[in-house]
Order: C-alpha cells, then sequence, then structure tokens
C-alpha cells in the first residue's frame, strides 16, 4: 500500500516526533511546525507510527484512493 499523508497545521504543536519516526518524510518549518518534505519517503509502517504518536492527531494519513485511514 502507498500511503499519503498531510498535516494539519492548525492542530501541529511542533513536538517533532513524527520527524523523529520518519525524519525523510517530515520536517519542522520556520514555524515549528510539520510539514511533509517528501511524500513516501519513508515505509508506510512509519508514516502510520508517526502519525499515531502525534498527541494532537494532525497527522491525517491516506490510503492510494484517497480514502481516510488515520485518525
Amino acid at each position: 500500500m502507498a500511503l499519503k499523508v498531510k498535516v494539519d497545521r492548525m492542530l501541529c504543536i511542533g513536538t517533532a516526533d513524527c520527524v523523529a519516526i520518519a525524519p525523510n518524510t517530515f520536517e519542522l518549518d520556520d514555524e515549528a511546525k510539520s510539514v511533509v518534505k517528501k511524500q513516501n519517503g519513508d515505509s508506510d509502517e512509519k508514516l502510520l507510527e508517526a502519525a499515531k504518536v502525534c498527541p494532537v492527531l494532525a497527522i491525517i494519513v491516506e490510503d492510494e484512493d484517497g480514502n481516510q485511514i488515520f485518525p
């Protein structure tokens, strides 16, 4: 499966947990909020793990058909 991720910047509080888990996909910008730097830079398992550790559920994960699978 090729998961797609996006960050809800209104929710993001910049804990960088996602960056620690999936550093090839996420980085913090100059506002200390997470952004997707490269789609599918990490494995699907890492993307889902990064989304699940976000304390404010700011990472949205979709399947290849665009269906939201998390949160």
